[in-house]
């Protein structure tokens, strides 16, 4: 499962989440494994059995005001209660002047105390959105992933099948490189699959006989997206003079990633066949069906009413007019 340390919270800037160190510095790689965050409200006020300390821990006004109604002493004996409890990480939000109790008692504890200016409502929302998105289940997967209008296009294929060489195309048609060779996999309940790149190979592809090209230096930022869910499979293969291809479109085929089900497209390469265009027609073809609307579905129901339309005109020639 995928945890997530108070340090790597704290140092996160992007997520404008204002976060400060005020206490409990040795208690920084305590790690954090869900999004949900919880106020210790009842735990303040001694009812400890619905404490989750693998929670953060948020601390509003409501709180700050219930342990200024009591005596110092008690107070003091209120937070220490809860930093017996082994919480992971207590944050105070909207900026608010943090006791001198609550500073003793999450330093003796080893208990990160955070601060920031957020209300708590706003905090809350904007660390779930983050925790969210860096607790998904992750793995990763050969291939190379394309946006190609919209659709999340994965291309897969052995090695030297022209992965790279398909979306290369792709991208100077004006469409978004998000990954290639290795592609980090998000998975998002409840059947969602996201794909980005990796750190170090992040806008960067491989081409033989060209070697490590840069994409967004080449191209511009508009060539390359963060990451992106993957909607359609394609699957580059060797053509075979003896092996049967769809023709029709008709059959669909899934593929499983995560246990979700992903429509799937084998294409065969052969010379003089241009896959760039392939595949871009592909994801054209997979939002129209996203759209309700099925070209080999549309063309077989046609075809079958043409049969029809004509088999009674052959009977009606036959028989009669007397034919019901």
């Amino acid at each position: 499962m995928p945890t997530l340390s108070i340090r790597e919270i704290l140092e996160e800037k992007e997520a404008g989440l204002n976060l400060e160190l005020l206490a409990g510095g040795v208690g920084m790689e305590n790690t954090v494994s869900l999004p949900r965050i919880q106020k210790p409200g009842l735990a303040l006020a001694g009812f400890h059995s619905s404490l989750h300390p693998d929670r953060i821990q948020v601390l509003g006004s409501t709180e700050l005001s219930y342990l200024a109604s009591m005596s110092a002493s008690e107070a003091d004996q209120r937070i220490g209660n809860l930093c017996q409890q082994k919480v992971c990480c207590l944050i105070v939000t909207k900026n608010q002047t943090v006791p001198d109790y609550l500073i003793r008692q999450a330093d003796s504890s080893g208990t990160p105390l955070l601060r920031t200016r957020l209300l708590s409502s706003d905090f809350i929302s904007l660390l779930t959105r983050f925790l969210e998105e860096r607790l998904l289940p992750t793995s990763t997967l050969h291939g190379v992933l394309v946006d190609v209008l919209g659709i999340g296009v994965l291309i897969q294929g052995k090695s030297g099948i022209g992965k790279s060489e398909c979306a290369l195309e792709l991208v100077l048609r004006g469409y978004r490189l998000v990954a290639d060779d290795v592609i980090k996999i998000r998975f998002k309940l409840p059947s969602v699959i996201f794909g980005e790149g990796m750190d170090l190979l992040h806008y960067h592809m491989e081409i033989r006989g060209l070697g490590i090209l840069n994409i967004k230096h080449l191209f511009g930022v508009s060539s390359i997206r963060e990451r992106k869910k993957i909607d359609l499979v394609v699957e580059l293969v060797k053509w075979e003079d003896d092996k049967e291809y769809d023709r029709h479109g008709l059959d669909e085929t899934t593929y499983q990633l995560h246990g979700v089900d992903l429509p799937y497209v084998r294409i065969p390469v052969a010379p003089g066949r241009n896959i760039g265009t392939i595949v871009e027609v592909a994801a054209r073809n997979q939002l129209l069906k996203e759209m309700g609307y099925h070209s080999a579905r549309e063309f077989q129901d046609m075809l079958e009413k043409r049969m029809a339309e004509a088999a009674y005109l052959h009977a009606h020639t036959i028989i009669g007019e007397n034919l019901e």
